[in-house]
């Protein structure tokens, strides 16, 4: 199964794979992709779902949806098998990813709404009942009619004294209205928060930043937009750019610029012959390079911004997709100190200080300093000072970086046809006069 998995490149296949191997358990599945097929382990999207995650997107209906999964439950019947039954896996498979929320919010909805429904059903249909009693029975009325009679009729069952004329207790007005109000508080609350999630979480695009200061003014950061305008204005139009798959699209849509690898990751080995590149040192990375006919090279960098989703946090997934298929020489233990930790700082690996990612990220950046309180060289991002200030670019040059430092962009240095050689004058010897000592024949004089 697993040389199976490894021979399959769709994700989609490599997924079900994996699903299969597990026998569909969330731990077991996102264990077993980590290991095996790191590049859908990687995406965002296939992490397991937080309850962080839960309650802010379904807020309120957390609660409410085991409500209304059990008042579907205590009346079944055919149709509420089948709510049943898709409510149960919903849950289920929106547990082991989060893309897989969208599958869930269906019936979160509808079983919110019957236990709602059946709430207020219960709490305001009281006085309707009580305006309205269910007729009598007959049997009851001649009863009342021949109240003399000694005897009951056969098969009539007289009722006891004490369940005869008893008034039937309602709920108060004062409970009533009280949960009434507690219903609409918790509807409420829910289209706030609807409406907040829906304008800062689900209508900013991912290419504008946004940040508010201390007196909650907002700061829009274009730095994707700048950089891929530069880009499209000032490089070939056939220059070719090298980066991480995450970032695919957007150069080829918004800078109309060839990319190496984009989010269409069926190519695992390519992916990872880029990954590799980034994880190695510059000389090893300019022979891959070279051979990829790459122009320039694109990376994303949040420490001055403190932006969390850059490339050095993706970084460790490069090298374990590289070396799944470059296990010689990629190893992800070479980038952790001998505790098991990945640190930027002076006590961080020598093969982290040294790879082409830290080199162009931190390239310049020893000499900044973002604030009076800490020193040169810090990143806001891993709360660290780097420990490589002193970056110096052998095949690479800077040939952009925009405004908030987030996005930056260098130059691969073409190969030279041949190594220079030292100008010097050459000394040629002075020839010597030669003189001819043979004797010519007499009919020549």
């Amino acid at each position: 199964m697993q040389q199976l998995c490894r021979e399959t490149h769709s994700p989609v296949e490599l997924s079900l794979c994996a699903v299969s191997h597990v026998r569909c358990s969330p731990y077991r599945y996102g264990r077993y992709a980590k290991i095996h097929i790191p590049i859908i382990a990687s995406v965002s999207e296939h992490q397991p779902t937080t309850w962080v995650s839960f309650f802010f997107d379904l807020h309120i209906l957390v609660c409410t949806f085991p409500a209304g999964l059990w008042f579907c439950i205590k009346n079944i019947n055919d149709e509420r098998v089948f709510v049943a039954l898709y409510a149960i896996s919903a849950v289920y498979f929106a547990g082991v990813m989060v893309r897989l929320m969208l599958t869930l919010t269906p019936v979160v909805c509808m079983l919110s709404a019957i236990a709602f429904s059946s709430v207020f059903e219960h709490y305001l249909g009281d006085d309707m009942k009580r305006e309205n009693p269910p007729a009598e029975d007959s049997s009851d009325e001649d009863d009342k009619r021949n109240q003399g009679n000694l005897y009951d009729k056969a098969g009539k069952v007289r009722k006891h004294v004490s369940e005869q004329d008893r008034p039937e207790e309602g709920l108060g007005p004062n409970i009533k209205s009280i949960v009434t109000m507690l219903m609409l508080m918790l509807l409420m609350m829910f289209a706030v928060h609807c409406t907040w999630v829906t304008s800062n979480a689900y209508s900013s695009p991912s290419v504008v930043l946004a940040s508010y200061n201390h007196d909650g003014s907002r700061n829009i950061l274009d730095d994707f937009r700048e950089a891929y305008y530069w880009l499209r204005q000032n490089t070939d139009e056939h220059a070719r750019v090298m980066s991480w798959w995450d970032y695919g699209y957007q150069i080829a849509g918004m800078a109309n610029r060839t990319t190496l690898v984009d989010n269409n990751t069926w190519n695992n080995s390519h992916i990872a012959l880029v990954g590799k590149a980034m994880s190695s040192n510059e000389s090893a990375a300019y022979e891959i390079m070279k051979s990829l006919d790459v122009d320039y090279v694109l990376i994303i960098f949040g420490g001055v911004i403190g932006y969390s989703g850059d490339d050095i946090n993706k970084f460790l997934w490069m090298v374990r997709i590289a070396e799944g298929e470059h296990p010689k020489d990629i190893r992800e233990s070479d980038y952790f100190t001998p505790q098991g930790e990945f640190r930027v700082d002076k006590a961080g690996s020598p093969t982290l200080l040294n790879c082409l990612m830290y080199k162009m990220s931190y390239y310049r950046f020893g000499e900044m300093q973002l604030d009076f309180r800490t020193p040169p060289g810090f990143d806001r991002t891993r709360n660290a000072e780097i420990g490589n200030k002193d970056i110096r670019l052998k095949h690479l040059e800077e040939a952009f970086t925009s405004e908030h430092w987030l996005v930056r962009i260098y130059r691969v240095k073409k190969q030279e046809n041949r190594q220079a050689l030292d100008h010097k004058l050459r000394n040629i010897a002075a020839k010597q006069k030669y003189t001819s000592k043979k004797v010519l024949p007499s009919r020549f004089h």
